[in-house]
Formats: structure tokens, C-alpha cells, sequence
């Protein structure tokens, strides 16, 4: 074989070589592709998501629920042995109100607040933009703040009593309430 044969045989090898490993390569890459494409898709669904956090703040909540009974009767049970912890058990009684820790009754006030309706032909008002038609948490806020003002003593929102700490959250049409999500709030 001559060397113009000889170079050519590797060039020819050479190329074939080439293509086979970008043939690989890109392959390898649509595969990995498809399969992160599925991934995505399933597992980045928001209502899917918003399920599964509203399902687990659910069973938090719960296991909160059964400690702080146990953290209770332990309480009750030492308070009968030692006074310093019946005394402390006392003054969080005498403050447990303020602190929104104890239900309240009595005469009370509801505020409904939802979206604009539309008019008699199915239609919102013509000078209207979207966000003049829905309820905000600034507007949510601002009754919250009218309520207390006003002289409330106790304000529930949802099932849940709102607190010092309470920090109601608008997403959209989503209310985001201690942990837990009210879709229309």
C-alpha cells in the first residue's frame, strides 16, 4: 500500500470514527433530554405542588396538635408537684387571651370581601382594568386593620384566628394563611 493510499485509509477511518461518536453523543443528549422533560413535567405541576404542600402543612398542623396535648397534660401533671411552674402556668392563663391563644365568643361582625361582579351582559365595565376587579391583600389588610381600629377584640379569617404574628398573603386568587392555602380565600 502506497503512503497517499495508506493516509487516506486513516482519513476515511478517521471520519468514520468522528461520526460515530457524534452520533453518540447526540442521541445520548436527546435521551438525557426526554427524560428531564418528563421529569419537569411531572413533577412541577403548581397544582400538584400546592396539593402536596396543603397535604403536608395539614399533617404538621396535626402532629402540633397532638404535642401540644401532651405538652399540656406534662404541664398540668408538674404544676400539681411544684408551685414555680403552677405560678407560671397562671400567668400565661392571665395573658393567653391577649396573646390569641383562647377562643373567644360573643357579638361579632362578618366582612365578605370578593371579586367584582360583572354586569347584566356577563361583561366587566369597560373602563376597568384586571387588577381593578379583584381583591387584594392590601385590601385584605386594610380591613384587618379597620377591624382592629374599630375596637375588635378577636378577628378570625378562614377557620384561624389572626394574631400579632399572622401574615396574610395573597397569590393570585390564593390566600396563603399560617402554612395553609385557601383557593378563593
Amino acid at each position: 500500500m502506497s503512503s497517499g493510499e495508506s493516509s487516506r485509509t486513516v482519513w476515511h477511518i478517521g471520519v468514520l470514527a468522528v461520526c460515530l461518536v457524534a452520533g453518540l453523543m447526540v442521541a445520548t443528549a436527546q435521551r438525557s433530554a426526554e427524560e428531564n422533560q418528563l421529569q419537569v413535567t411531572e413533577s412541577t405541576r403548581l397544582s400538584d405542588l400546592v396539593r402536596s404542600a396543603q397535604a403536608n402543612a395539614e399533617k404538621v398542623s396535626a402532629d402540633r396538635d397532638e404535642l401540644a396535648a401532651q405538652l399540656d397534660s406534662l404541664q398540668q401533671d408538674a404544676a400539681r408537684s411544684d408551685a414555680g411552674v403552677a405560678a407560671a402556668l397562671g400567668d400565661i392563663k392571665n395573658i393567653s387571651a391577649d396573646a390569641g391563644l383562647t377562643e373567644m365568643t360573643g357579638p361579632g361582625v362578618v366582612v365578605t370581601m370578593t371579586d367584582a361582579p360583572r354586569n347584566a351582559d356577563g361583561k366587566y365595565p369597560v373602563d376597568a382594568t384586571p387588577d381593578d376587579l379583584v381583591v387584594h391583600q392590601q385590601d385584605v389588610q386594610s380591613v384587618l386593620n379597620a377591624l382592629w381600629a374599630g375596637g375588635a377584640e378577636a378577628v378570625g379569617m378562614q377557620d384561624q384566628r389572626i394574631i400579632s404574628t399572622s401574615a396574610p398573603r395573597c397569590i393570585g386568587n390564593t390566600l396563603l394563611l399560617h402554612g395553609r392555602t385557601y383557593s378563593p380565600p
